[in-house]
Order: C-alpha cells, then structure tokens, then sequence
C-alpha cells in the first residue's frame, strides 16, 4: 500500500482558547464584564492590582480613571475607538490599552510607563528651557544699548527664574548701578553698598562660583535688594556671577517669596546658564559703550571744524567721507584765526592718501603738525618743509596734497597768499561772473626729501570769493553714463553762478552740483572750502543796489 493511500490520521489542535492566550500573555491583563465586573485577570494584572479576581468590581481595585475609561468604552460598543488612557497608580504611570473581547467584555492591557513620562517630562521640559534660552539670547543681543540690555536681564529673570531679581553691576568705588524687576515693573538705580555684606554678592561680583542659595539667609538681604513691586517675605535668595570676557560683567541677584519652594541645586544651575548668556551680552553692551565713547572722543578731533566769520571774512567749508558709512576720511580743512584783525588767519585743506580712518589718522597728524607750527605761518615754504620732515621721519607711507591759504583784510580789499603742495589749484570767483585760476603749484609733502612751491596773492573785492578744494570734486564720476568725470569745467561752470554769494550758499551749490552728477555713485573722499570778502555795508538811506530806500508810512 503507497503513502497516498493510507488512511489520514487525526491530528489534536494544541492551539489554546482565546481565553488561555489572555490569562498567558507576559503583560497585565483584565478581562472585564459590560457591568464592570472583572470576569479574569493574570497573575501580573494581580500583582499590579491586588485583588483583581474574577467576580471583583472593576472600581474596587483599579484607579478611578480607569474605571471611568472602561465605562466610557462599554458605552461607544464594539468598533468604537480605545485608545490609550493614562493616569497614576500609586508612585507610578499607567497607561492602558483596551480591546473589544467576546461577549461585550472589554480586555484592557496596563503597563507601567513611569519612566517613559518622565523621560517625556524631563523632554518637554529641555525643550521649554532651550526655547527660553534661545529667547533670551535673541532679546540680549538685539540691542547693543548697555541699560536696555540690562533691562531684559532682569525682566526674564523675573518673569522665568524668580519672582524678582536685581542686577548689580560692577563699580572700581563703592557705588554700583542697580536694575530691579519685579513683575512688570523695571527700575534703575545707583546705591552705595558694601557687598560684603551680602553672603555670595561679593564673590559673585569677582567671579567666583555662586554660593547654594541654602547657604543664603534671606532675613539678611539689605532693603536695596528688595524691588518696590515686590510683595511678601523673601523665601529664597540666589546669587550667581554674569561672567564676561576676563572680567565679570555684575551679579544677579534672584527672588522668591516665602509660598514658593526653594531653589534647587537644578534650578541653581539653569540660572547660571541663563546668566552666562546674559553676561556675554552685558559684556558686548559695555564694550561696545566705551568704544563708542572713544570714538566720539577721536572723531572730535578727525572731523572737519564747522567754519565761521574770522576778522571780517566768510569762511564756510562742506566734507563727504567716500563711504556713506564713515564719517572721517583723507580729505580736510581747518582754519586758525590771526591774533588780531590786523594778523593774518591760516587756512589749510588738504588730501591724504587713501580712505577711512588710517587715512584720517594721518590727517589729525598734519593738523596737529601745522597748528605748532602757526608761529612759522607768514613763510608758507618753511611750514611745507618742516611738514615734509614730520611725515617723512614718521611710521606712516602715505603722502598727502594741501593748500594754505593765508588771509587778511586791507581796508575794503582781503589779500589772500595761497601755496599749494601738489594740489589742485584754487579758483577765484569775480564779481561779474568770471573763474579764474590761482597761479600757484608745488610737490606733495611726505614723498621726496624736498618740496617745492610757489606762492599766488589775490587780492579779493568785497562779495568776490576763491574756492579750495580737493580732487574728490573734480574726479567725482558719474553722468548719464555713470563714468565721466565731474572735471575742472563743470566746477567752474557751478562757480559762474556764485558770483556775490555768500561762502556757505557757494559750498552749498558746489555740492549740490556734485551729488546730482554722482546720482549715488561710488567716490573718493570730497572736502571745499570758500573763503569769500565780506559785501560792503550800503550807504545809509541806500539799499544793496544803491537805490534810495524811503521808509514806509
């Protein structure tokens, strides 16, 4: 007989029931009853719920939660949704999954996720702190103003850390500068203090590791410390440093009233990172302070002087950095006023190699170099020598062009000397319209052991004007095609108009008619000086034009 023939025998199923599988899974499990009776429950579902047999209540052994959830189930019937539900069970998490069994019972499958929540927990709130951080960071560094950063210091420490905090910033003498938040509320202030007498505010404000706020009495922080919209007793007080750049930028000090819990060495540490941030702003605020300060003080001595009437005659004088940005460059003009009416008044404007500030430092160099050597002002030749030496015998190798321009009335007329040192001649501007130029040349100074120059007089009539300029003027380029040149023509076209102006309403239209020929154009560094013979008073009874003028009745 072959194998196909034999007769099939029966094979016996080893598949348990359903119910076995539940009663044998390595997890809780509680098979529950419509009513809420437990119908069977695993070794593991008693272990987790002592008690939980069949015929027990549901609601007698397990959380109110999830006897609600179960309730809840029952009612959506078969097919509805069961979602997890989750709730606490003694010192642990719970979350319980339910599925639709045979007979309208629900089997619910709990598992402990203690850790998982809290890990989630512990997640979220990594999150909430990197987010307040990176918050912070952003507000800190959005303005370099030292008191507004300061401001936002404290108003997040406030609002996130404590319920107040101050802000001490460093001082060489007992006074140091306050900033207290409290709420909404914001205040500066200047105090004398001894921070000594604060446990950890001294350290704090040297740098050293903050002292645990436990180790802080609270009964012994001084009333400056305490923020006017501050209510209740201070529970807890924590100090920490604001740690700059090789020096501390202050401390600050933290606040919480006696209903809250104390610091903990966690919240401790948060504090410190928060406060290492805005320490490196404070410190990036209060650079950059004293570098603006700095600043302002040199470019008091770099920029241009605003030009005036010296013993009768006009002086007016316009300066344009090359860069919009700057506010100094190579390009300058000065003016030093004679002793007397009688004296002579020196007027210089020059044009040093380059842009920005190292040019501008070379120039505040020439200025202070020509103002000691005033006294040597009548011999125009000797000043450009002993200038020459100065720069030559100097670390700078940049050279420089300039004019002097020695001026003195003469009774009706002003006598003007002018000397130039490679530099583009002056212009002199009649009376009926004509630009002539001065006849005067020489060598740049700073370049060759030697200069040379020759020196022009002009005599100017009242209202007749001469212009100095640099050839930031002259080269500006610009047009209708972006490219050409300003140049010598279109200057003296410009100064035929000015005939009888006044020096400032001559620099004016000189600018004027530069900046329309840039249309914003890049260019070098523009500096003009006029100097211009005062009209003659009109006769009395006569007007400019010599006209009678009667008075009106």
């Amino acid at each position: 007989m072959t194998t196909s023939e034999r007769s099939p025998r029966p094979v016996r199923s080893r598949t348990p029931s359903l119910g076995d599988a539940w009663l044998q899974a390595p997890c809780p499990v509680l098979v529950v009853d419509p009513a809420g009776t437990v119908v069977a429950a695993n070794a593991r579902a008693t272990a987790l719920f002592p008690g939980a047999t069949g015929g027990t209540w549901l609601p007698d052994v397990v959380p109110d939660w999830l006897a609600r959830a179960h309730r809840t189930v029952v009612a959506g019937g078969e097919g509805s949704p069961t979602g997890p539900v989750r709730g606490p069970h003694g010192p642990d998490v719970l979350e319980a999954h339910a599925t639709h069994g045979p007979d309208g019972t629900v089997v619910w499958w709990p598992s402990v996720v203690t850790d998982r929540s809290r890990a989630r927990a512990a997640l979220r709130s990594e999150r909430e702190r990197n987010a307040f951080l990176t918050d912070a960071s952003t507000q800190l560094l959005a303005s370099l103003n030292l008191e507004r950063c300061m401001e936002v210091t404290v108003r997040l420490a406030a609002e996130h850390l404590a319920d107040a905090a101050v802000l001490v910033a460093p001082s060489p003498g007992k006074r140091h500068r306050l900033t207290l938040a409290a709420g909404d509320a914001v205040a500066h202030g200047s105090v004398r203090i001894d921070p000594a007498t604060v446990p950890g505010l001294a350290e704090a404000l040297r740098g050293f590791p903050p002292l645990p706020s436990r180790w802080i009495d609270p009964a012994l922080l001084p009333g400056w410390a305490l923020p006017d919209g501050f209510t209740g007793p201070v529970g807890s007080v924590a100090i920490t440093p604001l740690p700059g750049p090789g020096f501390p930028a202050g401390a600050l000090i933290l606040l919480r009233r006696g209903d809250r819990a104390a610091f903990d060495s966690f919240e401790e540490q948060f504090a410190r990172v928060f406060a290492s941030r805005a320490g490196a702003a404070l410190s990036a605020a209060r650079m950059y302070r004293e570098q603006s300060e700095i600043t302002t003080t040199l470019m008091a001595e770099l920029l241009p002087p605003e030009l005036r009437h010296v013993h009768g005659v006009e002086f007016a004088g316009g300066y344009r950095a090359a860069q919009d940005t700057d506010r100094v460059g190579g390009d300058f003009y000065e003016v030093h006023p004679g002793a007397g009416p009688q004296d002579e008044t020196l007027a210089v404007l020059g044009d040093v190699c380059g842009k920005g500030l190292d040019a501008a430092v070379l120039t505040g160099k020439i200025r202070n170099t020509l103002h000691a050597l005033l006294p040597m002002a009548d011999d125009h030749q000797r000043v450009l020598t002993l200038l020459n030496g100065a720069l030559l015998g100097s670390r700078h190798t940049r050279f420089a062009s300039l004019v002097l321009a020695s001026v003195r009335r003469r009774g009706d007329t002003t006598h003007l000397r002018l000397t130039c040192a490679g530099h583009p001649a002056p212009l002199i501007v009649r009376n009926d319209g004509t630009v002539h130029e001065a006849r005067t040349r020489g060598t740049i100074v700073g370049v060759l052991p030697e200069v040379t120059s020759t020196t022009a007089e002009v005599e100017l009539r009242p209202g007749e004007s001469c212009l100095l300029f640099t050839d930031g003027v002259t080269e500006a380029r610009g047009g209708p095609l972006g490219e050409v040149m300003f140049d010598d023509e279109r200057l003296r076209a410009a100064l035929c108009e000015c005939a009888g102006m006044p020096a400032e309403a001559i620099v004016e239209r000189v600018q004027l008619r530069v900046a329309e020929w840039l249309d914003d154009q890049p260019h070098d560094d523009i500096a003009v000086m006029a100097i211009t013979a005062p009209h003659l008073p009109a006769p009395e009874g006569r007007g400019a034009s010599g006209k009678d003028v009667r008075p009106t009745v």
